[in-house]
């Protein structure tokens, strides 16, 4: 691994707080091992809709901290559900303001699903990170469904997959994957 510490920023594709795929991100953050830091994103919310118009010059403050956190990420890991078969419309919009931006050309990236379902979302994904030249590293990925389960459910699964090692051998394949392409 890396002689220097790996920062991930996470990106959900829910916006609700207590989303389970906002709580699989949060048990990997808690699951870091040493010398890796994940930051869970807090600005999708509040990116405004995405224009061609307002690049440039004209970005948003909250688009270009956006795009600076990608910019400085070591890698990102993604964890969306499927709305209506699809990529909920939030987190599109988010992926839209970063196409024609540097920041994310070959960043790697890992998935991590909380369902045992969804995979229309997660080949929709796919698609569209690989069209933005992101590299997804599919020995990373995680899924552990928790999805459509009450709070105690979803807290036990998550900390069997902490306790087993589930969480940070993902995070530790994806850190490899990491270290070897720099």
């Amino acid at each position: 691994m890396s002689s220097r510490p790996l920062f991930l920023y996470a990106l959900c594709g829910s916006q609700r707080q207590a989303s389970a795929s906002r709580r699989l991100l949060e048990a990997l953050r808690l699951a870091c091992p040493e010398g890796i830091t994940i930051e869970i994103c807090d600005l999708i919310a509040g990116l405004p809709i995405f224009s061609p118009d307002d690049e440039g010059e004209r970005t948003p403050p909250v688009v270009a901290k956006f795009a600076g956190k990608i910019g400085e990420a070591d890698g990102l890991i993604v964890s969306s559900p499927e709305y209506a078969h699809g990529i909920p419309g939030g987190f599109k919009n988010a992926l839209d303001w970063l196409v024609s931006r540097d920041e994310v050309p070959f960043k790697p990236l890992m998935f991590a699903h909380a369902s045992h379902r969804g995979d229309l979302v997660l080949e929709q994904l796919a698609d569209v990170l690989q069209t933005m030249s992101l590299r997804i590293v599919s020995d990373a990925f995680l899924r552990l469904p928790i999805a459509g389960k009450g709070d105690e459910a979803q807290a036990a699964i998550l900390s069997q997959a902490r306790e087993s090692g589930l969480l940070q051998t993902s995070l530790s394949r994806f850190a490899e994957a990491i270290c070897t392409e720099a």
